[in-house]
């Protein structure tokens, strides 16, 4: 099958077909009269015709010219129309929006709300991949990312979407058996409930040993929820977010005023789809709930 033409030339071969003129077709283009003539070349070379004939007043086009512009008319026409159908699904709010996003805020928050959102909107369809890793925005692995920090590179928009507290929590029949805890050297030798060390996705969660030097999980998950769940059945003292324990009555917060930590959430979206109505109306959903839930967070 043989190549097809170079677009770059065909559009070429429209602006000259079009003026009649090698200098006006070039200023419509944006580009020197050396290199559309150049463009015009190679088109005729590839399709092994001569396009145009040179008269005193311009050029014409021979038979295969008018032709060819028939030919790529159409396909001109084609793009137009498949441009302003995707320019039209993309300024409605319908079709899907795949969001990455860690574990803990997927089911304590982004969740609940979202699923009323989809219901105010019933052409969308959101999904959340709750996993705790990081997406690659660039390599459309979601269309909505929230990380712990803002990324380093790539063609992304990037906003803080919050700030959130931790602290050190444990189970009200853990400590009716351990009792009292009324300073962080009371729990040093305390079982530990944590992340495993060579799965820690992000190092803003390698906060063990800062918030309790010489601390040691003795249970360990890569699931924020699990790690919840072992503090919830009596396993050990845990650092939870506070958005996280908010629905667990049964857990206490130790230390408040003395040990406390704060981590952020990031919203990324790729630059090309931050203006993509689908995706524009999740994150203005996203950050006017996180702002009202403000005390949930802090």
């Amino acid at each position: 099958m043989p190549d097809l033409p170079d677009w770059r030339h065909l559009s070429s071969f429209l602006a000259v077909a079009r003026t009649g003129r090698l200098t006006v077709a070039a200023r419509r283009e944006g580009v020197d009269h050396s290199t559309l003539s150049r463009h015009i070349a190679a088109l005729e070379a590839s399709l092994e015709t001569k396009l145009f004939e040179r008269r005193p007043d311009g050029l014409t086009m021979t038979s295969d010219g008018e032709r060819l512009l028939t030919a790529v008319e159409q396909m001109e026409n084609q793009l137009a129309a498949a441009r302003n159908d995707i320019a039209g699904r993309d300024l409605a709010v319908a079709g899907s929006v795949r969001i990455g996003a860690p574990d803990g805020i997927s089911a304590a928050f982004l969740a609940p709300k979202l699923a009323r959102f989809v219901c105010e909107n019933p052409r969308l369809d959101v999904q959340i991949v709750a996993m705790p890793r990081l997406f690659n925005l660039t390599r459309r692995e979601a269309d909505i990312a929230i990380a712990l920090s803002p990324p380093e590179s790539g063609r992304l928009n990037c906003r803080k979407l919050t700030d959130y507290t931790l602290g050190l929590y444990a189970s009200t029949d853990y400590l009716a058996q351990r009792g009292p805890v009324t300073k962080i050297s009371d729990i040093e030798s305390d079982p530990f409930i944590g992340y495993i060390d060579d799965l820690i996705f992000a190092p803003q969660l390698d906060y063990l040993a800062e918030l309790v030097p010489g601390a040691r999980a003795s249970f360990t998950s890569s699931n924020l929820i699990a790690q919840m769940g072992a503090v919830r059945g009596g396993g050990g003292i845990g650092i939870l977010p506070k958005f996280l324990v908010a629905g667990a009555p049964d857990l206490v917060r130790l230390l408040p005023e003395e040990v406390s930590l704060t981590r952020s959430f990031w919203l990324i979206v790729h630059a090309d789809h931050r203006h993509v109505a689908r995706i524009r109306a999740v994150i203005d959903f996203l950050t006017e709930e996180t702002k009202r839930s403000r005390a949930l967070f802090l």
